[in-house]
């Protein structure tokens, strides 16, 4: 299945997969701004950002994430509809953990989040 930004349904994902054990919960947030008060509140070991987000966009999201010790913050993926190579290394450079484009294969977000959830 392919999913696209509308589509996305990453709850329902992971548990049908169960991804990567039951023990993960999913929780959203709708903009950068809760973002970063739901991670700070519940300190998540893995985080899916999109770029695109109203208050604060996923890159200033990111950078207030990966400030300080690198090693304590959560995992952080990012998941956007900006394909290009250089948005891809731009997210990496700002200190993403890896990048996954939409619309994603499942397989491929999958693989991401297990690898990740793994090393968290």
């Amino acid at each position: 299945m392919n999913y696209g930004s509308n589509e996305m349904r990453f709850g329902s994902l992971c548990q049908e997969h169960h991804i990567p054990s039951r023990r993960h919960e999913v929780l959203t947030a709708v903009d950068g701004e809760e973002a970063l008060r739901r991670v700070a509140e519940d300190k998540p070991p893995l985080v899916l950002l999109d770029i695109i987000l109203p208050k604060r966009n996923g890159y200033q999201v990111l950078r207030e994430l990966k400030s300080g010790d690198r090693s304590k913050g959560p995992k952080v993926i990012l998941v956007s509809s900006k394909n290009q190579e250089s948005d891809q290394h731009w997210g990496l450079k700002q200190g993403a953990d890896d990048y996954v484009t939409k619309p994603f294969q499942e397989k491929t977000l999958l693989d991401a989040v297990t690898r990740h959830l793994g090393a968290a």
